[in-house]
């Protein structure tokens, strides 16, 4: 069945926790977006803006395909229909928003002395790090 979005979502369900709490899974599902995870050739996700659903490559250990369904769910939500770069980033930033904790990140900047120790910590990639920076110097 052909499902098309007609309205943008909120970025951030109110009851979507952040950071390390931030669970995409249970977050596709009360946006009602199916997920199915199978073998893809070539990426690690995939959203299947024609049929309103995200695939997730069965290849990634279970953070990688929490990192790549925070960033589909963007898609979806965003409703994008294609992934030209402008789409990219803003599917990271919608991740990056949810997977990271401000408070967590404030706590970080206390301690950590540099990048790699912050998106170690945050359990995110450099890329998503650096979305969510830019996000919010906007």
């Amino acid at each position: 069945m052909l499902r098309t979005p007609t309205r943008k979502l909120d970025l951030i369900s109110p009851k979507t926790s952040r950071g390390r709490a931030y669970d995409p899974w249970d977050h596709a599902d009360q946006l009602g977006i199916p997920v199915v995870v199978r073998r893809l050739r070539s990426a690690h996700g995939l959203w299947m803006p024609e049929y309103g659903q995200i695939l997730i490559s069965d290849r990634l250990r279970v953070g990688q395909q929490r990192l790549v369904l925070s960033h589909e769910i963007g898609h979806g939500v965003l409703m994008h229909p294609d992934d030209r770069p402008k789409h990219e980033k803003q599917a990271d930033q919608f991740a990056a928003q949810n997977l990271i904790c401000p408070d967590e990140l404030a706590d970080l900047y206390g301690w950590a002395s540099d990048e790699r120790k912050i998106v170690a910590e945050l359990g995110v990639t450099t890329r998503l790090f650096r979305a969510y920076v830019l996000s919010q110097a906007a």
